[in-house]
Order: structure tokens, then C-alpha cells, then sequence
């Protein structure tokens, strides 16, 4: 690393693959979902340096990355993860609960009839008998 070493935000953000185009960088970073060392920026040609610190809002989700250097491609998932250092807050646990806790459930085998369940209970309630036509 070199004290000269620096690159605009939208590339940085593309070549670290936290968007998947710079177009979608761009937008980001207008938008203003991206602060650099706690200051809120709105220009994509705003330049990073290693060792800023970046917030990033998404969609459901906060990333929170310091910036270890600049990347000359945009290239794997494994090349992309030596640009940063991950320290976003951990997710919160999900203990165990689902979202369908606490609803009703039915007994297993209660649902939809089959075919021939549902001829029965047609011969039940029409008091036809298909065997009498035989």
C-alpha cells in the first residue's frame, strides 16, 4: 500500500462486489446510503482511501467495512474480500422461532383429500353405490 493509493467510491463498491454494477454503485451512493468515516456522501466520484471506515445501508441490512485497499479488478468473491474488512454488527439470533409459531397446524394426513377419499365421500353423500352397478 502506498499513500498515493485511492479510488473512486462507485468502482470501489463494484470491485469489492457489494453491488452488481457500477451503474447500481452510482445509484447507491446518490441515493445517500453510503458514508465514509461517518460523513454522508452523495457524489460517486468521492474518493477512498485504506482505512476509511464505510457504512453502507441496503436494502435489510448495514454493512460496516474498513477499507484495506484498492482493487484493480473486479474479480471472485475471494479476491473481493481482501479489498475489506467485514465488521458489521452480527445478525441478531433467531433462537429457534419460526414465523408460523404459534399459528395453528393441522394433523398430518387432515388435508386436501385424495381421489379415492373423495369418491367415498361423494358415494356417502350422493348414497350411490358403485358397486351395485356391477
Amino acid at each position: 500500500m502506498t499513500g498515493e493509493e485511492k479510488q473512486r467510491i462507485d468502482k470501489w463498491l463494484f470491485f469489492a462486489r457489494v453491488v452488481k454494477s457500477r451503474s447500481l454503485a452510482a445509484k447507491l451512493v446518490s441515493a445517500g446510503s453510503v458514508r465514509i468515516n461517518k460523513d454522508k456522501i452523495d457524489q460517486p466520484s468521492q474518493v477512498v482511501r485504506p482505512g476509511d471506515v464505510l457504512t453502507i445501508t441496503l436494502d435489510r441490512r448495514i454493512l460496516v467495512y474498513r477499507v484495506l485497499s484498492c482493487g484493480s479488478r473486479r474479480g471472485p468473491a475471494d479476491e473481493a474480500r481482501t479489498l475489506y474488512e467485514d465488521m458489521s454488527p452480527p445478525l441478531p439470533a433467531k433462537d429457534g422461532i419460526s414465523r408460523f409459531d404459534g399459528l395453528p397446524m393441522r394433523d398430518a394426513g387432515s388435508g386436501r383429500p385424495t381421489k379415492r377419499e373423495r369418491r367415498q365421500v361423494d358415494r356417502l353423500m350422493l348414497g350411490d353405490d358403485d358397486s351395485s352397478d356391477q
